[in-house]
């Protein structure tokens, strides 16, 4: 249902594409302590920050959403639109 009326704000971008590839070592550093067997707690640990990085980058793309998409629906007169998007986006992080 997404159109791509903006491209991503820059800032947001390089912030967010960052922080993906910190994840991405995260996951492969996971990924060689469980063939590693190591402490049950210290592979748990790690799960945790990856998921707290994981929301971080969340955070960043709605940010950019509200910066650039739902502030052009209030502005042209779509405020119907932009209740939906936020309600949505409420729903789904109250999923966690």
């Amino acid at each position: 249902m997404g159109y791509n009326v903006f491209t991503m704000r820059e800032d947001i971008k390089k912030r967010a594409t960052r922080r993906l590839k910190i994840i991405n070592g995260q996951i492969r550093g996971l990924e060689k302590m469980v063939e590693e067997e190591k402490y049950c707690i210290d592979i748990i640990t790690q799960t945790e920050a990856i998921r707290e990085a994981l929301s971080s980058v969340r955070d960043l793309i709605l940010q950019n959403h509200l910066l650039t998409h739902l502030t052009h629906q209030m502005q042209n007169g779509e405020e119907k639109k932009a209740t939906n998007e936020m309600m949505k986006v409420y729903k789904l992080i109250g999923k966690k």
